[in-house]
């Protein structure tokens, strides 16, 4: 396919995407707010030093503005999922918002964070969950005063609002397996290390709870084990992916499952639902043909865009030239999907029946209780 059809396939998909959006009076939610690492990171490391950042080219390639801090080609995941949800504009990062516009919500998503403080320390400044969250609690008292401190009224609208929180990724690529740098490789089992994450994490969204969250949306973490960052490192021995990571993280997954459920269960006028980012971006690699209309995913363990085996072993370069074809590739650099991956991914766990990408409800239906 050319770059022209290409192109018109950008635009068939968005178009599609955004038909009912355009004829929505008001967005189906107040406010939306975001937690997370680079795969919803929206610009929130632009002025920080660090490695983690993405506002260069070709990262935004295929977004209208360019290139902003977003780590894919064009839309991410979540800004997806607020013209899902409705918003006429991308949720901005907090780096760049204040006052009467975090009434629509903030994304606090920094690339390299994890749940733990140190996740990340590799690449440099970033924002980890810990302070995402105290940044969430600025931002409700900067409400309260816009409110003119009515608590009853400003809990009756975050208790409306989608808060998305995806974390643990960095916790496994940019601390437990990176044991050259970490130590938690050798002081934690795998089965130790991810009660330790689900701990902190416990506590983390309790927080959010306490500051008036109510909708809550947590991701599990995706096949890490299987995207071009690992498939260049790895040798294995007949699997295609890093078993190794893959279980590993599974671990974190199940306990993060139950968590969700304990939530429900003790947090009243709670709602918390688990995307299952690692069953989601398997079926994606295992059905990758049947997507993205008649044409199906062709690539699936490179990136569009990086240097070295399967794309992986370097990350996207400034102004490199990525592939012409980025609707045949899942992966746009060693680490994330791209926009055509992220639709799929935000329609599926936007309006899925199936409980095996969404539990216990989707986000479809979060929205309407």
């Amino acid at each position: 396919m050319g770059k022209l059809e290409f192109l018109m396939l950008a635009f068939l998909s968005f178009f599609l995407l955004t038909k009912a959006w355009s004829q929505q009076q008001e967005p189906q939610v107040p406010c939306f707010f975001i937690f997370g690492d680079s795969l919803v990171d929206n610009g929130n490391n632009n002025g920080i030093l660090t490695l983690a950042r993405a506002n260069y080219m070709p990262y935004g390639v295929d977004f209208p503005q360019g290139a902003t801090g977003r780590f894919t080609n064009g839309r991410t995941y979540v800004d997806i999922l607020a013209q899902l949800l409705g918003f006429p504009n991308y949720i901005p990062p907090y780096a760049r918002v204040r006052g009467r516009a975090l009434l629509k919500g903030a994304n606090y998503a920094s690339g390299a964070a994890g749940i733990r403080d140190e996740t990340g320390n590799n690449l440099g400044d970033h924002m980890p969950m810990n302070q995402q969250v105290q940044n969430f609690g600025r931002t409700v008292e900067e409400l309260r005063r816009l409110f003119r401190g009515d608590n009853y009224t400003l809990n009756a609208y975050l208790s409306k609002c989608i808060l998305y929180s995806g974390l643990g990724s960095n916790d496994y690529l940019n601390n437990y397996f990176m044991s050259d740098f970490y130590s938690t490789h050798s002081q934690y089992t795998p089965q130790a290390y991810a009660a330790a994450l689900l701990q902190d994490y416990c506590k983390q969204l309790s927080e959010l709870y306490k500051y008036g969250g109510r909708k809550v949306i947590v991701t599990a973490i995706g096949q890490i084990g299987c995207i071009p960052y690992q498939l260049a490192r790895y040798d294995g021995n007949g699997s295609r992916c890093n078993e190794e990571i893959n279980d590993a993280i599974q671990l974190f997954n199940s306990g993060l499952k139950r968590l969700v459920v304990r939530f429900n269960k003790v947090f009243p006028g709670a709602k918390f639902v688990l995307l299952d980012s690692f069953e989601s971006s398997r079926d994606l690699v295992l059905n990758a043909k049947t997507y993205v209309l008649t044409i199906g995913f062709e690539v699936v363990d490179k990136g569009c865009c990086g240097v070295g085996r399967n794309n992986g072993q370097i990350t996207c370069l400034p102004l490199q030239q990525p592939c012409e074809d980025r609707s045949k590739y899942i992966f746009w650099d060693a680490f994330h999907p791209t926009e055509v991956a992220n639709i799929l991914l935000a329609k599926k766990s936007y309006s899925s029946k199936s409980k095996a990408f969404a539990y216990p409800i989707n986000i479809q239906q979060l929205v309407r209780l």
